[in-house]
């Protein structure tokens, strides 16, 4: 099956949106985290360390968020192909749940390792 649409930088660019737009109104720890991000990148900023350590907690910081938009993709593929409850389909949505956990972990890991 290919239901892959033509390749348009403006299309997927308006598909990519539209995801964003989605997962604000619906996903709360996405909304969570980006909130908490906004202090990260100010504390980013304000801190006194070398410019590749700036991009290091920027990259992770980032990072959070990637993991958590494919958290919340993984879980809406679960939700569609079943609304079961499933040792298999809540197997998946634990493991998505614990990279956006790595993730964080991974994160404040960097931030320690800079600060001390």
């Amino acid at each position: 099956m290919n239901n892959k649409p033509k390749y348009h930088f403006l299309k997927n660019t308006q598909y990519a949106l539209s995801g964003l737009k989605h997962t604000l109104k619906t996903e709360s720890s996405f909304k969570l985290e980006l909130f908490l991000g906004i202090f990260i990148f100010f504390g980013i900023y304000i801190i006194d360390v070398a410019l590749i350590y700036k991009l290091i907690l920027i990259v992770t910081a980032f990072l959070i968020l990637i993991v958590e938009l494919l958290n919340s993709a993984i879980e809406n593929v679960v939700d569609l192909v079943t609304k079961d409850i499933h040792p298999l389909a809540k197997t998946a949505k634990d493991i998505g749940a614990t990279a956006v956990m790595f993730s964080i972990v991974l994160h404040l890991l960097c931030w320690f390792l800079i600060l001390i």
